[in-house]
């Protein structure tokens, strides 16, 4: 079925999970900012949580449908019209064949991913059909939509049902609260100043973040030696602190290694919050141990198996 791309927005990628076990060979996990969103879009369509699907950022895509199809939107708030007609997000929505799907600026968060039930039609490398932009592969022809593309979507599954989302579902999962973060592994690089400044002092996203690392700009954060670390392997979510002192927030396309000493770590359970941040954002950090950052993550995904019910 084809979608053509009428206008393509600010950024729109194809995304699923990610492509994970490469990072020793130099090669970032990409996939959705959100996972989260990207999981639940394609619950509600019928599709397992790891189809390919659209990452849209800030200011969304035109698409015009060839064909009839079932959608979902979940993610960062904006408005969405079908022809004339506003339609909701976070929920399954059939689109007449012929229809127009526009997808206006964010009023909320940053992403918002675009699901169709059968899933987008591109080619796995290295198992996934996440688009790198740095690497310039994967998704459609390694880059960002632009107009005049043809999208095409799998044959759907006629047993395919639709679900929906629990009330409050949404709200528990991007509830507005501080990062949660794990000590890093240079944390004793940093006085107890240093630290009491990562947790009680507010941070601003930088306009020069991207999808491979949030910079942040706030209270600078000084090593006690100023030793020079050594280049090694890095974790997504780490908080980098560079000589300027402002802290980065290692992300989904980001390098796989660095010399920067990392003061913390954002848990899993809280990295598609991250997604969702924008520039100007405030972000306030706060300690938890890996004990708990276990525990939250299980929590949250308990809260995902539990959110669905069979649709109508």
């Amino acid at each position: 079925m084809p979608i053509h791309v009428k206008e393509p927005g600010l950024l729109t990628t194809v995304q699923d999970a990610g492509r994970f076990g490469y990072a020793h060979l130099g090669i970032s996990p990409s996939g959705a900012a959100d996972g989260v969103a990207l999981r639940v879009a394609n619950r509600l369509v019928g599709n397992s949580e790891n189809v390919a699907a659209l990452e849209i950022t800030l200011l969304g895509p035109t698409l015009e449908f060839d064909e009839a199809a079932v959608m979902a939107l979940a993610g960062g708030e904006c408005e969405v019209k079908l022809g004339s007609d506003a339609v909701p997000m976070w929920e399954a929505l059939a689109v007449p064949k012929g229809s127009v799907l526009k997808c206006a600026g964010m009023k909320r968060g940053a992403r918002a991913y675009l699901a169709l039930q059968g899933g987008f039609d591109v080619r796995p490398i290295l198992g996934s059909a996440s688009t790198n932009l740095r690497g310039h592969f994967g998704g459609l022809d390694g880059r960002q939509l632009k107009k005049g593309d043809v999208l095409h979507v799998r044959k759907q599954d006629a047993k395919r049902s639709i679900s929906k989302l629990k009330p409050g579902t949404k709200e528990r999962l991007y509830e507005r609260s501080a990062l949660r973060v794990t000590r890093g592994v240079q944390q004793d690089w940093f006085g107890a100043n240093e630290l009491k400044k990562l947790f009680l002092s507010p941070y601003r996203v930088s306009e020069e973040s991207n999808r491979s690392g949030l910079r942040l700009t706030g209270e600078p954060l000084e090593a006690r030696d100023g030793s020079h670390l050594i280049t090694e392997g890095v974790a997504l979510g780490a908080v980098q602190v560079p000589p300027d002192g402002q802290p980065i927030i290692l992300f989904v396309d980001q390098q796989t290694t660095g010399g920067y000493p990392k003061i913390a770590n954002v848990i899993a359970a809280d990295m598609h919050r991250v997604g969702q941040l924008r520039p100007r954002d405030e972000v306030r950090f706060s300690e938890v141990t890996v004990l708990e950052a276990i525990r939250l993550l299980g929590e949250r995904e308990e809260l995902l198996r539990e959110s669905f019910v069979a649709g109508v």
